[in-house]
């Protein structure tokens, strides 16, 4: 990635306030911003209810972002798009789901799932261009041709998610949300929907938003990670600043907690809780703050140099 392109996405202090009722508000996402450069996978982690899911469909408009403003290509599509620029971002940006049998429909066949998009945007000539581009797209996703006249419910976990990642592909869109794709799989078959993740981006240029709350597997796929934390991002920067120089106090939490592969070591791991209720730390009152490079922490001035001055 050169940081000196333009960014493919911007997201700019995006709010997403739910409400409950007259008098109570769920404040799901509250003034995030980050931005992700073309061909590079953007990794988004926290733990569950901390409002990443909700980035990405307000990202791909399943929302409607209550505040802030999100651009995409140079285009705004934060608020009220037209007809032209609501298909273009059809094609431009996809996304993989977290369930992968609930997000296929079980009475259609795996050709007519993954074609749906080129139908809708009438982008084959004839039925022979749209069996072809199915077929070859379905080898790329290591399934076999024989497959696209089957039904999601005669696959596998992994094999469905592959159709999944398939529909998002054949579009050939700029940008790919990857919503906890992986979570609702076994660990062995985690591993080969990620490396093919990988391999398709390294061969396509896609950019991806990987959304997910294992820190190791995003270590393992992303350039740049951001962390969330109700509804907030604490800190973001390359997967290096990241792992290396955690500021935060919940960075850190997290990092800690994750487990090492040496018993020897695993025995002395040292775990850093964080408990925001009693740690005096206000999300509202932060700014996000240069820690050098593309690293960035969210904090006020006493905080930061609390936290910098302990490392």
């Amino acid at each position: 990635m050169i940081e000196a392109q333009k960014p493919l996405l911007e997201v700019k202090n995006l709010k997403q306030y739910f409400p409950i009722s007259r008098k109570y508000t769920v404040k799901a996402v509250d003034g995030v911003s980050f931005s992700i450069y073309p061909g590079e996978i953007y990794g988004l982690v926290g733990e569950s209810g901390s409002g990443k899911s909700t980035i990405g469909r307000a990202i791909i408009r399943l929302y409607d972002p209550t505040a802030g403003k999100i651009i995409f290509e140079g285009m705004d599509i934060s608020g009220h798009m037209s007809r032209e620029t609501r298909e273009r971002l059809r094609g431009d940006m996809q996304m993989i789901f977290q369930d992968p049998m609930a997000c296929l429909n079980p009475r259609k066949k795996v050709i007519d799932i993954i074609a749906e998009g080129l139908d809708v945007q009438h982008r084959c000539a004839s039925a022979k261009e749209r069996e072809e581009k199915v077929t070859e797209i379905l080898k790329r996703v290591g399934l076999a041709p024989e497959h696209a006249l089957r039904y999601p419910h005669q696959f596998s976990g992994g094999q469905r998610q592959r159709i999944g990642i398939a529909r998002a592909l054949i579009m050939e869109p700029k940008l790919i949300i990857a919503d906890e794709c992986i979570s609702a799989l076994d660990v062995s078959i985690q591993a080969q929907v990620v490396n093919l993740i990988k391999d398709i981006q390294k061969e396509t240029g896609t950019a991806y938003l990987f959304i997910a709350h294992d820190l190791s597997m995003v270590k393992y796929i992303s350039d740049r990670i951001g962390v969330m934390h109700l509804g907030h991002l604490l800190e973001t920067g390359t997967t290096e600043e990241i792992f290396s120089n955690p500021i935060h106090p919940y960075t850190r939490s997290l990092l800690s907690a994750i487990p090492h592969p040496n018993p020897r070591t695993e025995r002395n791991r040292q775990v850093a809780y964080y408990d925001y209720k009693n740690a005096g730390v206000d999300y509202t009152k932060g700014v996000l703050r240069l820690a050098g490079g593309s690293h960035y922490v969210l904090a006020t001035e006493q905080e930061f140099q609390e936290w910098t001055k302990s490392m």
